[in-house]
């Protein structure tokens, strides 16, 4: 029996696309579909229900090429790859606190004999423990490992497809030093390696300071796609260029600037013996964080009950009064001038009273003053996040025990570090942030396939066979739809939904192949591109000409050099 032999996966050709694909082709303009609902009808993903994701052929391509991107970058600096049981047991994540405190994104599952698990969200706790089992000593140190793997999250409302699922692929890395100083410098590593990750794949991005919230540490970073559609919001300053969250975000006001009237928010601190009142302008967003960070023992849950409860719960017991603080905290657009509500206790010793002033504790708007710089003022933009880096210090080796031994012979807790990048988020966060009128438009980076080849009505097939093998040479990934049923324009409108960088004609002017630019260049810093130096020395050569058709770029090459051609579009799209 005869085996037929498939082409390489460079040369493959699109052939099953169309089965997946639930869109007619000659359907009106895409403006009006949702990303993640295109995705889906052009064949790239199938969402069996909310919040998962089947990956079919077309969209695995682009995933891989994700994956790929990362894993060379995080190769390149010593990170090893490895792959963690999706299932997570209990105990550990009690030794770390985090079973109570994580519900509402874990998954939780049990075995026949009622022994609980998770489907793991992220996976600090085993990892920890894989290296507490190790029996590592400061000669093995550091150490950086990474993983690719699909992770679980308990989305109430999951929304967007890919971007806010219950199940999705993680790229998840993990570093163990030995001081606070290797640490910082692996943290610092790892954030240089994203830095490479996010230029290879081609799109403008944004690296912002961030709040580290229920993964723990007081040092960490996130990675954004700016898009009018992002659910995260982030302020840079237009003078020094520094990006944060809105969380981490301090504001300053214009000066001599005061409001007129404030709220109070009463909070307690964990041992409740300290009345927190925190005063900010009538008529902006309090910032729980920002108070938390002036006062590191606050019981941020305090903060959610009535202002009557938390009164009540500090007044319990009358004989123990004499004992408690109070703490006023002020928002410094408060002054003397402000209207300020009625401070509920008339009576208390002065000595266990506090007066902070100068503080941010609301949200930062548009405009107000970079408190890094004090010179520029805050810009707002919408994002979305798809990494975020964390330097951890010892918040998970001091709970498990996970020690090394030191050049002293003693047993020191590591210093962790974590780094997490959402993989699937990425292939969805590029769709959304790229896409125009006429579908999808995929960085050369990450695209299913480099060219899509397109045959005019009534062209001989050895051309389309000639074209094929001439680009196979260099090694393109090429896209041919070998479809009888459907016409030219149906087959260019596909091309052009599908994001394929680079749309190839045979047709009528052969030996010439028309060249039709589908992707976009990103960076416009550039004085020349690389086609442009080429075309500079071969355009008669080549027979290279260029034409617009309103916004449509157009290469007609001769044939012998298209790959060529082909090669030096696709580095700057």
């Amino acid at each position: 029996m005869l085996l037929r032999r498939l082409p390489s996966r460079a040369q493959s050709t699109l052939s099953t696309h169309h089965i997946f694909a639930k869109r007619p082709l000659n359907k009106p303009p895409v403006t009006s579909i949702p990303t993640h609902v295109l995705l889906q009808d052009l064949g790239y993903v199938n969402q069996p229900s909310a919040g998962t994701a089947h990956w079919l052929p077309l969209g695995l391509r682009v995933l891989r090429r994700v994956e790929n991107i990362i894993r060379t970058r995080m190769d390149e600096i010593g990170g090893e790859e490895f792959e963690l049981s999706s299932l997570s047991g209990r105990a550990l994540w009690e030794k770390t606190g985090r079973w109570g405190n994580t519900e509402l994104f874990k998954m939780n599952v049990n075995d026949k004999d009622n022994a609980d698990f998770c489907l793991a969200p992220t996976h600090e706790e085993e990892i920890t423990e894989l290296l507490r089992l190790a029996g590592v000593s400061y000669k093995d140190l550091p150490v950086l490992t990474y993983q690719m793997t699909r992770k679980y999250r308990f989305e109430k409302r999951p929304r967007g497809g890919l971007l806010r699922g219950r199940e999705f692929l993680m790229k998840d890395a993990y570093s163990f030093d030995k001081d606070q100083r290797g640490a910082l410098e692996m943290f610092d590593k790892v954030n240089g390696a994203y830095w490479k990750i996010f230029k290879d794949l081609k799109v403008p991005f944004e690296k912002a300071v961030a709040d580290s919230g229920d993964i723990g540490g007081n040092l960490s970073h996130e990675w954004h796609f700016v898009h009018e559609n992002g659910e995260d919001l982030l302020f840079k300053c237009d003078e020094c260029g520094y990006v944060s969250n809105v969380e981490k975000t301090i504001s300053l006001p214009e000066e001599g600037e005061y409001a007129e009237s404030a709220d109070v928010v009463y909070g307690l601190t964990k041992d409740g013996d300290t009345l927190v009142a925190a005063y900010y302008p009538r008529g902006r967003t309090f910032a729980p964080n920002m108070l938390k960070s002036e006062i590191e023992d606050l019981d941020l849950s305090s903060l959610s009950l009535p202002a009557e409860t938390v009164i009540e719960k500090f007044s319990a017991n009358e004989d123990e009064m004499i004992l408690k603080k109070f703490v006023r905290i002020m928002d410094s657009r408060i002054s003397d001038r402000t209207d300020l509500p009625d401070f509920p206790f008339k009576t208390f010793q002065k000595n266990n009273f506090t007066l902070i002033t100068d503080t941010c504790l609301v949200e930062a708007v548009e405009g107000e003053y970079c408190e890094e710089c004090g010179e520029g003022k805050l810009q707002g933009m919408n994002a979305i996040e798809v990494g975020h880096t964390f330097y951890l210090g010892k918040r998970y080796s001091d709970p498990m025990g996970a020690k090394f031994a030191s050049q002293e012979n003693k047993l020191e807790s590591f210093e962790m570090g974590c780094y997490g990048i959402g993989v699937s988020r990425i292939v969805a966060a590029i769709a959304e942030m790229t896409r125009d009128d006429e579908g999808l438009v995929w960085p050369s980076s990450i695209a299913p396939y480099d060219v899509a080849l397109v045959e005019a009505p009534k062209v001989d097939q050895e051309y389309m066979k000639e074209l094929k093998e001439s680009l196979g040479e260099k090694k393109l990934r090429l896209m041919e739809d070998k479809r009888d049923k459907i016409g030219f324009g149906a087959k260019m409108g596909s091309a052009r939904m599908h994001g394929i960088p680079i749309i190839a004609v045979v047709g009528k002017k052969w030996p010439l192949v028309e060249l039709e630019i589908r992707g976009m260049r990103w960076d416009q810093s550039k004085e020349e591109y690389e086609y442009e130096k080429i075309m500079d020395e071969k355009a008669g050569e080549y027979q290279w000409t260029v034409e617009t058709d309103g916004a449509v770029e157009k290469h007609f090459v001769h044939k012998d050099h298209v790959g060529d051609v082909v090669g030096a579009l696709l580095k700057d799209l």
